[in-house]
């Protein structure tokens, strides 16, 4: 799992909200909290890791944009996003400030 956790670490990318909200119509976008690594998660679903998922899914390390979310980036015209593609999902973090 770790070479693949480090080659997704290469494609981790910058988008903003307006672009991830399509994805969002279906069902797509996952958030990751900060206390996780975006190439860490997503090598565990690309490796089917049920259990592991599970138990980010059951602390809310891995959760849905919630309704509130959704208000508060749509009304941030700049809001911008680390993602990461793991078909069919895409995982999103808030960046970390510097």
């Amino acid at each position: 799992m770790t070479d693949t956790r480090e080659e997704l670490a290469t494609k981790v990318d910058i988008t903003d909200w307006l672009s991830l909200r399509a994805h969002l119509e279906r069902g797509g976008v996952i958030v990751v909290d900060p206390l996780l690594e975006l190439a860490e998660v997503g090598a565990a679903l690309a490796a089917d890791e049920v259990q592991q998922v599970q138990r980010w899914l059951s602390t809310g390390l891995l959760t849905k944009p919630s309704l509130e979310q959704i208000q508060t980036w749509d009304a941030d015209k700049g809001k911008i996003f680390n993602c990461l593609i793991i078909s069919p999902y895409v995982l999103i973090q808030e960046p970390t400030p510097a």
